[in-house]
């Protein structure tokens, strides 16, 4: 199995899971999920009334200069 193809079965079991993680433990499978497919952050941070939208950026932004694997 390649790289990508782990990374999308893991995806996929994290969306089978029985019982729904926590708050903070989806915040961070989001932070460690936009920074393996995107990068660091690459948004402006939300306003202060989206609390849903910044903290995912929050989430995301904590994972800033995380080393992300290329695919070939």
């Amino acid at each position: 199995m390649t790289l990508q193809a782990d990374f999308d079965s893991a995806a996929e079991d994290v969306k089978k899971l029985k019982t729904r993680p926590t708050d903070e433990e989806l915040k961070e499978l989001y932070g460690f999920y936009k920074q393996a497919t995107v990068g660091d952050i690459n948004i402006e941070c939300p306003g202060m009334l989206d609390l849903k939208g910044k903290a995912k950026w929050e989430a995301w932004n904590l994972k800033k200069g995380v080393y992300q694997k290329r695919m070939p």
